[in-house]
């Protein structure tokens, strides 16, 4: 896991394919209802200029001042499967278009 020029993006081979991802959305409530929401990671090809926002259940409710969560500790692996599942789920990271949105499982599948 390489970090690129830009910091807040991490780098990370799926496949054979280099892929940049960065934490996109932090787990928390949601602003539209007494609900809570898990975490999104936003990925696109190296090469590529399409986005998948790939979005985790909640996962249990975090702990009064627990630190916020940072990109560098989620599980490559995690990140591994939830590219994975976006391309099975039909992003085409090499195509032009909107950002595709994928939900996926807490183990990225």
């Amino acid at each position: 896991m390489a970090k690129t020029k830009n910091s807040a993006e991490l780098e990370i081979r799926v496949d054979g394919e280099s892929y940049l991802w960065r934490l996109h959305r932090q787990p928390g409530w949601s602003s539209e209802g007494p609900e809570r929401h898990g975490m999104a990671i936003a990925v696109r090809h190296e090469e590529g200029q399409r986005e998948a926002v790939v979005e985790f259940p909640p996962g249990p409710e975090p702990r009064y001042g627990a630190p916020l969560l940072k990109a560098a500790r989620i599980d490559q692996k995690l990140v591994a499967n939830a590219i994975a599942s976006a391309i099975a789920a039909g992003w085409d990271p090499h195509s032009r278009g909107k950002t595709v949105f994928v939900v996926v499982d807490a183990a990225g599948r």
